[in-house]
Order: C-alpha cells, then structure tokens, then sequence
C-alpha cells in the first residue's frame, strides 16, 4: 500500500472493538489498517475479562474442594500455588492471544506497531517502537483506543496500593485485602481473593455494591458476600490511603481506619483520549468519553468511534458489537443502531450477577409505578440450583400489559441463562410468549421459564 493509495479504513486500537472493526471490513473486502501500541487483544484478553475469570475460576475449585464434603467427596483445601496460578492465567491468554494474531495474519489487514496520532482528519501518524515515523491515509478512520483504569485524587498507585492491573500482572493473594469500590471490578476481585483465602474489607461510597444493577440484585449481592465472611461497607468515603513496610492503613472521612496489607483502587475505568489528536481534529471529547451519534459518528470528516471510548457500558461485548456495525456501515450497509438497553451485563463474583434491559428503579421512571409489573422468582424452587448448593432469584420486570423490559438474575453460574433473557428483551416478548416453550427440566435455565410462566398468570412450582 502506497502513500496515493489510502486505505478504505485506519483503525487505532486494536482491543475488542478495533480489531472487531478490522476484521468485519476485511471480511467485506474493504482494505484496512490496523495500529496497535501493545497487543491486540487490548485490555479484555490481556488485563481484563479473561485473565480475571481464570482466575475466578480457580478461586470456584477452590470453594468446590473447600465444600467437598457437602457432598459427600472426601477432599481438603491446602493452599494456593501462586506461581502455578499464575501461569495457569497467562497460559489461557497465551492460547487466545495466539488464536487471534492467526485471524489477523490470515486476514488481508495490515498491522503496524506504534503509538498512532490523528494529525489530521484522514491521517494517522504512526511512532514505532524505535521511534521512526510513517503517515497513514483512510478514507475512513476508526478510533478504538479503550479505556483504562481510573485513579482517585489524594491515592497514589504504587506498591502496596494496586489497580487490577497490577493484580493480574502479578498474581498474589494478600492475607487481608482492601478494595475500594464495589463495582463490577471491585466485586469480582473481592469475591476470588476471598475463595482463595484471604480476608476482603469492601469499601463503596454509594449506598450499594454494584449501583448500577436492579437493586435486588444489590442487596442479593450484600447479602451473599456478608455470608461468606465479606467485610462489606458502603456509604463510605475514603479520605486517604497511606503504606509502609508492613501494609496499607485506609483513613475514612468519618476518622475511622482499615488496615490491610493491600488496596485494590477499583473506582472504574476512564475512556484513553489525550496524546491522540483528537481534540486537535475537532472530534469532541468530554469526561465520559468520545461524543457520537447512533451511528457512532463523531461529526468530524469520516471519523467513528468505538468501544470503552464512547460513553456508555464498558464491555467487550459491546465493542464487538460496535466494531462490526460501524464496518457494515462504511461498507454501504444499514445496521441498526447498537441499543444498549439489549445489551448484556454480567458479574463474575459468587454469586453471579446477569441482566439486560431496564431496572425496576428505571422501568417506574419510564413507565410510571402502574405501568409496570414485577415478580421475583426464587432458585430455592430450582432443581439443579439445589443439586448445586446456589441461592438466588429470577426478577422480571414488564410493562403493565405490555413486554417484558428487563430481567435480573442472581445466583451460581446464572452468567450462562442470559442469552434467552436478552432475546426477550431485544424481541419485546410477553410472558405468555415464553410460557408456550418448552424448558429443559432439570437446568438452571428452567427457572427463567418458571418466572415467565408465573408472570404470565400460569405458575407451576411457586404461588400465585
């Protein structure tokens, strides 16, 4: 490819929503670039979702040989191999990572190392790692560049304060771990340490674990961690954090202390905008991230957007989903808009969280408290959730006579019943649709037909 002959697309990033675009537009015979300054994978694969649920994983071995007797297996829990956990964790990454350099290099899309900077709105100028340089062209530009994780003001990251970087660059469980934020991320790492035997104090300034779920999940979530011995505050505000030799002390705003021997800063994660041009090219910026349209446009030139760096849920789900319409889009095609109401959202703690759609909290504001309907189905009546020692719940959340618009699931394993709950909600099913089909018996999967049958004024193992 020459300097005269650009590309049809310059995409920068290469995590889930940079090199699902690349692909997508390869695979739709469009020539594309692709700039990636580390790996691709980006966060995700390489310090994200899937060295983190490896790692859930060995902590649920942990808890499953913990609990053997329960079932009458004669096994005992000794201690964590750290060194061996993890290369278990790398060696997962390796083998996805190697999986998707061999897309790439099978596909027609140029590769090039480096940090890329938009000088201009068709111009990506490349620094290699040797600090040579080489200008781009596209006729269309994709900017993917992600997310990383956010730091509190007056918290300095560094030595025993961590971020779950940090974490998974470095695996090691501490005797006594802080974690400050009870999110998605602050929850998951608060769950896996305390399965492979540390004690975990939870520290949220909100009134909540995981604030954005439906509430019922929220305090399911409490509860749950509070009954595996999970030091769970919320409503707190940390005023300070400070170490030594022998551990980190956590001052909080109502003079109060923890002590630790480590802290994990888990406050969320910010969209990478700055060292990139873009402000410079008149692509507005804000706090949340890259401002665009429902076609993920960014109002400037040929320039899209995709993935953590525009506002909204930060998922590699929703990045692949991002990438892939935004390449249909500049191939000529019309993809719907990405709802992210339809969106899945799952949280690998135990117990896992799942939902899709709207709360009740959001539902009541929508559609006002009488045009809404809510029934919560308990896992105590499941079968396979009784085989598996799991407590939890279906909720669903529904418009008065209308579709259902939500659905919320605590329990073990609930990640995997999702994808039928989002069908619901994509599709606008009503309860009486669901309750025609036929749900395997006995699954975990059988308590969401159970809830919809219920709904549906024909409940079979619960009162009405």
């Amino acid at each position: 490819m020459t300097q005269d002959e650009p590309w049809d697309v310059l995409v920068l990033g290469a995590g889930s929503g940079g090199y699902a675009t690349a692909l997508r537009a390869a695979q739709l015979g469009l020539r594309v670039a692709l700039v990636e300054q580390d790996k691709v994978g980006g966060t995700c694969l390489h310090r994200g979702c899937i060295p983190t649920k490896a790692l859930l994983h060995a902590a649920e071995v942990a808890d499953q040989v913990r609990h053997a007797h329960d079932v009458g297996v004669r096994a005992s829990f000794e201690d964590v191999d750290q060194a061996a956990l993890q290369r278990y964790q790398e060696q997962v990454v390796r083998r996805l990572y190697q999986g998707l350099q061999g897309l790439v290099s099978a596909s027609s899309v140029d590769l090039f190392a480096g940090h890329g900077r938009l000088v201009g709105p068709d111009v990506l100028r490349v620094t290699g790692p040797d600090g040579s340089t080489q200008d781009l062209t596209g006729r269309h530009v994709v900017l993917a560049t992600g997310s990383r994780s956010r730091t509190l003001p007056g918290i300095t990251v560094g030595g025993r304060i961590i971020t779950s970087d940090d974490a998974l660059e470095n695996v090691q469980v501490p005797r006594h771990a802080i974690v400050l934020g009870g999110g998605v991320i602050g929850v998951e790492f608060a769950s896996l340490w305390r399965s492979l035997g540390a004690d975990v104090t939870v520290l949220e300034a909100l009134e909540t674990l995981v604030p954005a779920e439906d509430p019922s999940l929220s305090t399911g979530l409490a509860r749950a961690f509070r009954r595996r011995g999970i030091d769970v505050r919320t409503g707190v505000r940390v005023s300070s954090a400070t170490q030594d030799a022998d551990g980190v002390r956590v001052t909080l705003a109502d003079g109060s202390a923890v002590d630790g021997d480590l802290l994990l800063v888990a406050i969320g994660r910010e969209p990478v905008t700055d060292e990139s041009g873009l402000a410079e090219q008149g692509v507005r910026i804000t706090d949340a991230g890259i401002h665009t349209d429902a076609a993920l446009h960014t109002g400037v030139g040929s320039i899209y957007a995709v993935g953590d760096v525009v506002p909204g849920l930060q998922l590699a789900h929703r990045g692949f989903a991002h990438g892939i319409s935004v390449a249909e889009r500049i191939s000529g095609m019309t993809p719907q808009p990405i709802a992210e109401e339809t969106i899945p959202r799952v949280t690998y703690s135990d117990p896992e969280l799942a939902s899709v759609g709207l709360t009740e909290p959001e539902a009541r504001d929508r559609y006002g408290d009488d045009g809404v309907r809510v029934l919560e189905y308990s896992l105590a009546g499941n079968g396979r959730s009784q085989i598996l020692g799991s407590t939890g719940l279906v909720k669903i959340v529904r418009q008065t006579e209308g579709p259902i618009v939500g659905v919320h699931l605590i329990g073990a394993r609930v990640s995997e019943q999702i994808g039928e709950a989002q069908l619901w909600v994509g599709w606008e099913a009503y309860p009486q649709d669901i309750a025609a089909f036929i749900h395997a018996h006995p699954t975990q999967n059988e308590a969401l037909g159970e809830a919809a049958l219920a709904l549906a004024g024909q409940p079979l193992h619960s009162h009405t």
